[in-house]
């Protein structure tokens, strides 16, 4: 896992006193509230982690959150839904688009600022970029969050839940009528971004730990909706750089070479995985080939490889985690939001939403930001709309889907660009490497 470094930590440190005293209530204009049946959002909660929070393109930024898939919702239903914004370019290194010829990216090396901390009451949205399954209950502050005990603080904890408690005391305190809880990506995220260097959480500590969250969501008398875990591999962080590249003289495919627990090998074409990360190293910035990855003695390390074996773990990881959701969701009588199968379904065959074609293909697809994890404006609608059946089919309301064409695009680019077109995106060392999830 990457989290926040220290030039992030020490920023956010000085704005946090600094901007206390400051406060937006900016909204935007809401529309006529459809028929919701027999549910409620009068008081509308949400918990979570970075795909809660509406991260995108590695940062929380105000432009993005405002379109986070819950505050969509809200939109949609006219709920009061506050949130901890951030001014642009927002809490992270948002990724930019540098250039589309040659397709490069870039950095914002600005850091915003929150700009609603004196809110008096808990936010809507206790979304925390970072957070795992254990901070939701047990974490009040950075300091005692479930990274902060390996040593890696993130101060976006202290910006969302400000000494109130934990999100779910806080969450408890606004006596909801509709509460959504989607954790445990992370749980699972980082193992597999890092090519397995980082330890995921063990399915029976997961189980123990939702078991937990679960019944303090049982006990509060709402109607509590959740959400499984996608396939982490199915996602362009995953799936746009090939484990193999071609001579440009002869067309032949060579596979690249990669450092792996079992050590060095080729690795194989629809088996292992190559991440995003690892354009850094396979061209520079111009990019042009540096030879990484060409010989078995300069392979690509084992931090940018999720191997066969690795992806294995991943995906029985991931089956593993979602029984356990299933299975409590089915005796807690909470509605659940099948993400998974979504993504998948997305991911092999695309999806057509209000005449546009969505894919998994990183930029040109429409589903997802920059850093290749987290959806872009329009996908996190897409995923509002799904929570919106899961509620409808649960209850028996009748919801309207967001309509997503009405939804801005979250890139403006100079003219239409594909992966197969731009080759290998010239992405600088060091852009990925502290994203919260």
């Amino acid at each position: 896992m990457k989290y926040i470094n220290r030039f992030l930590l020490l920023s956010l440190l000085l704005v946090f006193f600094a901007v206390a005293g400051c406060e937006d209530r900016s909204e935007l204009n809401q529309p006529t509230a459809p028929s919701t049946g027999q549910v409620s959002f009068e008081r509308f909660v949400v918990m979570g982690n970075s795909l809660t929070a509406g991260y995108q393109s590695g940062s929380l930024y105000q432009s993005a959150q405002v379109f986070s898939f819950s505050k969509q919702i809200a939109n949609l239903v006219s709920a009061k839904f506050e949130q901890p914004l951030a001014s642009d370019p927002g809490l992270g290194s948002r990724i930019e688009v540098a250039s589309v010829s040659p397709f490069a990216l870039k950095t914002n090396k600005s850091v915003g600022a929150p700009i609603n901390l004196s809110y008096a009451a808990p936010y809507n949205n206790l979304g925390v970029p970072g957070a795992f399954v254990y901070d939701i209950v047990n974490t009040t502050k950075t300091a005692d969050s479930y990274t902060a005990k390996a040593g890696s603080l993130n101060p976006i904890f202290d910006v969302v839940l400000r000494g109130q408690g934990s999100a779910f005391r806080q969450a408890k305190a606004q006596k909801p009528t509709m509460l959504f809880c989607w954790i445990g990506n992370n749980d699972i995220l980082g193992h597999a971004t890092s090519g397995g260097t980082v330890p995921l959480t063990d399915p029976n500590v997961f189980g123990a730990l939702w078991k937990q969250l679960a019944d303090s969501l049982g006990s509060l008398n709402t109607k509590v909706v959740i959400a499984n875990i996608p396939s982490v591999t199915s996602i362009p962080f995953f799936t746009t750089i090939p484990p193999a590249t071609k001579n440009p003289a002869t067309e032949q495919i060579i596979l690249f070479y990669g450092q792996t627990k079992t050590g060095v090998r080729q690795l194989v074409i629809g088996q292992d995985l190559v991440t995003l990360q690892a354009s850094a190293l396979l061209t520079d910035a111009s990019g042009n080939p540096t030879g990484v990855g060409l010989s078995p003695t300069k392979p690509l390390p084992d931090a940018v490889v999720l191997d066969k074996d690795e992806v294995a773990v991943v995906k029985t990881t991931v089956a593993s985690y979602n029984q356990t959701l299933a299975t409590l969701a089915a005796s807690k009588g909470f509605a659940i939001v099948d993400i998974n199968t979504f993504f998948n379904n997305v991911a092999a065959n695309g999806i057509v939403v209000d005449g546009t074609k969505f894919t998994a293909e990183f930029v040109n697809g429409g589903l997802f930001s920059l850093d290749g994890v987290h959806p872009s404006n329009q996908g996190y609608a897409i995923v509002a709309n799904e929570f919106i059946k899961a509620i409808n089919l649960k209850w028996g309301s009748n919801i309207p889907p967001i309509n997503v064409a009405t939804v801005p695009g979250s890139l403006v680019l100079a003219k239409k660009v594909t992966t197969s077109s731009m080759g290998t995106p010239i992405i600088p060392k060091g852009t990925l490497d502290n994203l919260l999830f």
